[in-house]
């Protein structure tokens, strides 16, 4: 079989001097790793696993540079388990049985486990994920899957029922800080050879810019060293003025196809029924900086009007509809003034859920009580013969009534007077609010 282990060899030694700087200063064991408190901290549930050898198989979640890989490299290191490791991205269930072979071989030969590790293990279909099942219900493969997407949507139940799925979470500031630092002073594998000085508020700018996220704050280090590196020794001093200038731009933390996408729209949403115009431009403007779709974010709004503002002030749909045209219209960068005009109409406008609710509720009636017959006084009659079957016999015309109102049922029978839009009073549903209740009060006197 092909060897498809990516670390065979780990050590420093054999990491190329020309690799990047995130990849030559990977922790080599536990000593050396940085964050993960929870799981890596003194007695934690990891720790305890690797030092007396006895792994359990596993999910890593996290956002990316978030130490998953590196990790599972730790695991190479120190485990006496055979380590082997594939991506999802470029293997299949030939590459999955050939593993089983081989750890089974290893197994009856040399009682040796067998450790796999599967980088963006959500790539993997549902059968190739069934393909793991029996081998680590049977122990004879301990699994360690690595992956940035929600595992309860990406990967199978049978699975995530036989894993335990640990949560990495980003790097703090005062990590990242000490990462940085160590990678600065490392004259081996780091940046130490070079002499840099960078002054502190340089290095948190550098670590702010990276979204906890190791691999993109090595990446900016190492991009800002280059500029200087060259330079007299006495001249290699990077302030946060020579930092910002050669950084340039903040890449803001985002996946259109992930889950942060849907973080953000999610803040987005919260902040606009929290009635906070503030918040909601802030994650408004995330979405943007990061390259969303700004048609997407019309389309959430509009949403927004009818479920979460809905009749207290019917005018929010209306406002949303014309931002999307306008955008629509004029594109790119005005027409954001026309999303961020919406965005704050709705937080600031009074809410109801009351058609939400209301839609929920008849759907459910109808599932429950099935396709009622309309009423025949409220059916169409076209013809004689309709009319001899009494349909519309006894409808009441509501124009020839004071008001244009007159007292009369319109549900099915079986349904009678049951209440299914309740407004709650508040904005202009406090006047619909009124006109029901003063015609309630004319059907029951009516009725009397």
């Amino acid at each position: 079989m092909k060897n498809l282990d990516l670390f065979s060899n780990t050590g420093a030694a054999a990491i190329k001097e020309s690799a990047p700087l995130a990849e030559r200063m990977r922790p080599q064991n536990i000593s050396e790793y940085v964050g993960q408190p929870h799981l890596l901290g003194d007695a934690c549930l990891l720790r305890r696993a690797i030092e007396e050898d006895k792994l359990f198989s596993m999910i890593f979640w996290g956002p990316p540079g978030s130490g998953k890989t590196t990790l599972a490299r730790i695991l190479a290191n120190e485990t006496k388990s055979k380590f082997v490791s594939f991506s999802a991205v470029l293997s299949g269930v030939k590459e999955i049985r050939a593993v089983i072979d081989e750890a089974r071989q290893l197994h009856n030969e040399k009682n040796k486990k067998t450790v796999l590790f599967v980088d963006e293990i959500h790539r993997f279909n549902k059968a190739q994920q069934d393909a793991f099942l029996p081998h680590v219900e049977s122990g004879l493969i301990t699994l360690i899957g690595a992956t940035t997407e929600n595992p309860s949507f990406e990967v199978i139940a049978p699975l995530l029922s036989r894993t335990r799925v640990l949560i990495l979470k980003p790097f703090s500031e005062e990590e990242l800080i000490t990462i940085v630092k160590r990678a600065l002073k490392d004259e081996q594998k780091g940046l130490g050879k070079y002499y840099v000085r960078m002054d502190e508020d340089a290095l948190r700018y550098v670590v702010c810019l990276s979204d906890g996220d190791a691999r993109n704050a090595l990446n900016n280090l190492e991009a800002v060293v280059s500029m200087v590196q060259n330079l007299p020794e006495n001249e290699r001093n990077v302030t946060l003025e020579f930092t910002r200038e050669a950084l340039q731009k903040k890449a803001l933390l985002y996946d259109k196809d992930g889950e942060e996408h849907y973080n953000l729209i999610s803040a987005f949403h919260k902040s606009l029924r929290g009635s906070d115009p503030d918040a909601a431009l802030y994650w408004l403007g995330r979405m943007l900086l990061a390259g969303e779709d700004p048609l997407y974010i019309a389309r959430r709004m509009i949403r927004f009007a009818s479920e979460d503002v809905g009749m207290a002030d019917p005018q929010a749909l209306i406002v949303c509809m014309a931002a999307q045209q306008a955008y629509h219209f004029i594109g790119l960068p005005e027409g954001e003034l026309a999303l961020a005009q919406a965005a704050v109409y709705l937080a600031t406008s009074p809410k109801s859920n009351s058609l939400y609710t209301a839609l929920g509720s008849i759907k459910e009636e109808i599932s429950q009580s099935g396709y009622l017959p309309v009423p025949l006084h409220i059916r169409n009659a076209p013809t004689k013969l309709m009319k001899e079957f009494d349909y519309g016999k006894g409808y009441k015309y509501a124009h020839d009534y004071q008001d244009s109102y007159v007292a009369q049922d319109y549900l099915p029978e079986k349904i009678g007077q049951k209440l299914f839009y309740q407004p709650k009073g508040t904005g202009f549903e406090k006047i619909i609010k009124d006109r029901i209740d003063a015609w309630k009060k004319g059907k029951k006197s009516g009725d009397d």
